[in-house]
């Protein structure tokens, strides 16, 4: 179902010629080893201006939007939620605006899925999306995809979290020095 989904997308993005990337719990899959996931994250190479591109992306392909106001939750929340009524799958179109946002899509992979090819986020870019993220589960994903993944890019990823420790006044940086000392015992 999701990968069927995956692939209507990603064709329709590409035809629109959205960049994007795949986040979240489908790119852990890709990285790091099989978990439940209920949901696709899609972070889309446009600002909010391009909601008008995706909407009728996601009427082409018969999406239901989650929202009433599409305009004002996009502009707010800069996501905009979506139901494959037919397999049950939400999926949120994630709207980016930071240069971070931007060389992390330049950087996605492409994975084949027969003629289509899907594009999902680096996997350096799914570790920092996951710290930032900060929830229980993304902490233990981040774990199992730098025991899975030994030869990522520590230098990447250091590098961003330490920019979103500068201008967001967090600690992303300590949390991956935690995960990386803990995982080293």
């Amino acid at each position: 179902m999701f990968r069927r989904l995956l692939e209507r997308i990603a064709k329709a993005l590409s035809e629109a010629e959205i960049p994007y990337m795949v986040i979240g719990g489908q790119a852990v899959l890709l990285y790091g080893e099989p978990r439940l996931t209920k949901d696709i994250d899609i972070t889309l190479g446009v600002d909010a201006e391009g909601l008008g591109k995706v909407k009728a992306i996601v009427e082409g392909l018969r999406l239901r939007i989650l929202v009433s106001d599409p305009e004002g939750f996009v502009k707010k929340a800069m996501v905009l939620p979506v139901m494959d009524d037919e397999s049950g799958i939400r999926v949120d179109f994630i709207f980016s605006f930071s240069s971070y946002e931007k060389q992390a899509i330049e950087r996605a992979i492409e994975v084949k899925f027969g003629e289509i090819g899907v594009r999902f986020a680096a996997l350096e870019d799914v570790i920092i999306h996951k710290i930032v993220a900060g929830r229980d589960r993304d902490i233990e994903d981040v774990k199992v995809l730098l025991l899975k993944n030994p030869d990522y890019d520590e230098g990447y990823i250091r590098r961003w979290l330490n920019e979103f420790d500068r201008s967001l006044g967090e600690k992303f940086s300590r949390t991956f020095e935690r995960l990386t000392e803990e995982l080293a015992r």
